[in-house]
């Protein structure tokens, strides 16, 4: 059933449906089984093997490197497809999306052939770049690369390690001698690496977001790249998938609410309908949840144009309208995060008052969206966006591209 049929509007572009097709299939059986793994905490090995093998994970590179040739729009309607079915899945990709789409902006034509091929041939990255600690936020990484026995080692440890337990490779933050940034890719397999799944939050719970510890693993010298040349709307990018999760959370939500509904028997004496599918108050509930997920898909799908337009300008000779279309993709994303993130976490609660106190039963699983979708709410504080926007708006101020996290030097 294409998205149209169910009211979800048209995909991007006239090839949207027939590039989803393929992926349909198996985004509906890691959909089957979303909720027992959720209630087991069974990472998704299995369902991230399957995207693998499809070639999922290759989506936006062209066709002649061995891609589907998607564009950041269709890119983003695919993760809210993939996110309905388990948002968990979408995030512990999130990080290999990043590094291929860095992969697709770089110019330097050696690392593009060889990791086009890699991702290709349906090899993934994770990612280790935050750290707990002071020198995080406004230094400089404690995680380093030096020379040790005449060989580039590695040696730290990182935190928030989202899919990198599922990955092929690690691209890890990190400084050099001279302690400018860099970042370094490393075989998750390899000596000295250990991945670890201490992720404790009570959302997003099979993204294995845990530790990773790396000592004296060796780097080779092509695989080093200056933090600086980096793809310049990663920000926007990263943001972007948060909230296509959050729109495809919204649609699990609204088919979750509406299936509970046509089963539902049990009603109350002041109720307004014998059965809770003729109960026009519950109706209105089951709408208005719907609405939500449908507006959430259709602002982040808005935002999603903006980035496509920001890949574009950096293939064109021109830095000063490549550093605006960055900076209105990184300011399109803020305008949507706080409108996203409220639309779905209000119908993560409301999908409760369309049904009885059974709902809230562990073995039904509903709280997972909530939980899921504020997890996803409080990665990137929505506290900051509003001002940055309000500050762009009156004085034009553009909107910061890259930030760091951790304890202040004070």
């Amino acid at each position: 059933m294409t998205q149209i049929d169910n009211a979800w509007g048209a995909g991007p572009g006239e090839r949207y449906e027939a590039l989803a097709a393929p992926f349909r299939p198996i985004f509906a059986e890691i959909a089957a089984q979303a909720t027992a793994r959720d209630l087991g905490r069974d990472l998704p090995y299995e369902a991230i093997r399957r995207l693998k093998e499809a070639g999922f994970g290759a989506v936006r590179l062209p066709v002649e490197a061995g891609g589907k040739g998607a564009s950041l729009p269709q890119f983003f309607n695919l993760l809210i497809e993939l996110s309905a079915a388990d948002s968990n899945v979408t995030q512990a990709l999130r990080a290999h999306f990043g590094f291929t789409e860095d992969i697709l902006n770089t110019k330097d034509a050696a690392r593009r052939a060889l990791w086009l091929a890699r991702i290709a041939r349906g090899e993934t990255a994770g990612s280790a770049w935050s750290e707990i600690g002071a020198g995080a936020a406004l230094d400089r990484f404690s995680t380093t690369v030096a020379e040790k026995d005449g060989r580039l080692v590695l040696n730290g440890e990182k935190y928030y390690t989202t899919g990198s337990l599922f990955a092929d490779w690690i691209d890890v933050g990190a400084s050099d001698a001279a302690g400018e940034g860099i970042a370094v890719a490393v075989r998750r397999e390899a000596a000295g690496v250990a991945v670890i799944d201490d992720w404790d939050g009570f959302g997003q719970t099979l993204t294995a977001s845990g530790t990773a510890i790396f000592r004296d693993v060796v780097v080779e010298p092509g695989d080093i790249v200056v933090d600086d040349e980096r793809f310049k709307y990663s920000a926007a990018f990263y943001q972007l998938v948060h909230l296509a999760t959050l729109a495809g959370i919204g649609r699990a939500i609204a088919a979750d609410v509406a299936k509970a509904v046509v089963e539902r028997r049990r009603t109350y004496t002041h109720a307004a309908a014998a059965r809770p599918s003729e109960d026009p108050q519950v109706l209105q509930v089951v709408g208005r949840i719907r609405a939500a997920a449908y507006a959430a898909g259709a602002i982040t799908l808005q935002a999603a144009n903006g980035l496509q337009r920001a890949f574009e300008a950096h293939f064109v000779d021109d830095a000063e309208a490549e550093e605006k279309a960055n900076a209105i993709a990184e300011l399109e994303a803020a305008q949507a995060q706080t409108v996203v993130s409220d639309l779905i976490l209000e119908a993560a609660t409301l999908l409760f008052d369309a049904l009885g106190a059974s709902a809230t039963k562990k073995s039904a699983g509903l709280d997972r969206h909530w939980r899921n979708a504020r997890t996803l709410a409080s990665h990137n504080p929505r506290i900051y966006k509003h001002r940055i926007i309000g500050d762009f708006a009156v004085n034009g101020t553009p909107p910061p591209y890259q930030w760091r996290i951790g304890a202040s030097a004070g």
